[in-house]
């Protein structure tokens, strides 16, 4: 992966900040040279040296000795120097962008450190950006962690948060909250590197749950070993879709009529019951009787296993978690009954 752009930063703010301090320092110098050589007072020494470095001109304040002369040609010399120096950095600063995107990334860092049990996007390719647009259609706080200037600045873009940095380095994922998170997504294109992310997120929240992609099998097994909750091979997943397509043309119809957020009339949504949901104690037959006719295809109880094919005298209990399929109106009435 690239290094951090923030040590461009780092080096423009110290550019600036360097050269303002050599800028003060020889202030200093001079008003007191002119009070050792001269005898001047520290008012009139500060006033001859700071128009002295700004090259006013107004005329000397105090009579100059012959040292005093050649304290003065040598203080015009370093200053002037130093003077266009300090303003020539400060308007590259100012006029370049970089104090608004500086301030631009603070602000955002302070979204971000609002954020919580929120999903954590390694990389920005084309899985994570494909990653990112439905954590964004499902309404899902998430933020990326990108290392390519070119990602960086289309995550933004597209109005993402973004961590511009190596999701390798573990002060990016520091800086991104994952002791925060919820979920973590190595979606990078090297194994390795997702492997690498997959133990520093553990390590950082052991509670967190880890997606990685991998590319090749010992990718997915080394992924497996370092703790990752799930691991997707887009290459084999890719080529099952297609062999289903051509074996299996209506399973896979269906499974693109029920994929959340992609069906026109019929939907497939997972909702969860609130601890003070009037749905409490009422049994899935008794649904239709509240006005909501959907289909439920698994319930997972806090803390147990999920369940396939509950039967209709189940009693939904606060902590489900529900696997539904129905049309839009119906989810959408569910889901008002299932909150608290």
């Amino acid at each position: 992966m690239a290094p951090d752009d923030d040590r461009t930063q780092r080096a423009s703010h110290w550019r600036v900040i360097g050269a303002a301090v050599a800028l003060v320092v020889l202030t200093a110098i001079g008003t007191l040279g002119y009070v050792w050589i001269e005898g001047a007072s520290f008012t009139d020494a500060l006033y001859f040296t700071v128009i002295t470095l700004t090259t006013v001109g107004y005329g000397e304040v105090f009579p100059l000795s012959p040292a005093g002369r050649w304290f003065t040609m040598a203080l015009l010399t370093i200053g002037v120097g130093l003077a266009f120096y300090t303003v020539v950095a400060l308007a590259a600063f100012v006029f370049e962008g970089e104090l608004r995107s500086i301030l631009g990334r603070r602000s955002m860092q302070q979204t971000i450190d609002q954020l919580r049990d929120h999903v954590v996007v390694c990389g920005f390719g084309r899985l994570g950006r494909a990653v990112a647009r439905h954590l964004e259609e499902a309404g899902t706080p998430f933020l990326v962690i990108e290392s390519d200037p070119k990602h960086q600045d289309e995550c933004e873009q597209q109005g993402f948060l973004c961590v511009r940095g190596s999701a390798l380095d573990e002060r990016m994922l520091e800086r991104a909250g994952l002791a925060r998170a919820s979920a973590i997504v190595a979606a990078t294109a090297s194994d390795a590197d997702n492997v690498f992310i997959a133990l520093s997120a553990r390590d950082l929240n052991p509670d967190i749950e880890v997606h990685a992609r991998a590319e090749t099998p010992i990718g997915v097994r080394r992924l497996r070993q370092a703790g990752a909750n799930q691991v997707i091979s887009p290459h084999q997943l890719g080529g099952q879709r297609i062999a289903n397509a051509i074996a299996r043309p209506a399973l896979v119809e269906f499974i693109e009529l029920t994929t959340p957020g992609s069906g026109e009339d019929v939907d497939l949504e997972e909702l969860q019951v609130g601890v003070q949901s009037p749905l409490c104690g009422v049994t899935l037959d008794a649904l239709p009787g509240r006005g909501v006719r959907v289909s439920v295809m698994a319930i997972k109880p806090d803390g147990e296993p999920l369940r396939l094919n509950p039967g209709a005298r189940d009693a939904l209990r606060g902590g489900d978690r529900l696997i539904v399929v129905g049309d839009r109106a119906n989810l959408a009435r569910l889901a008002e009954l299932a909150s608290d």
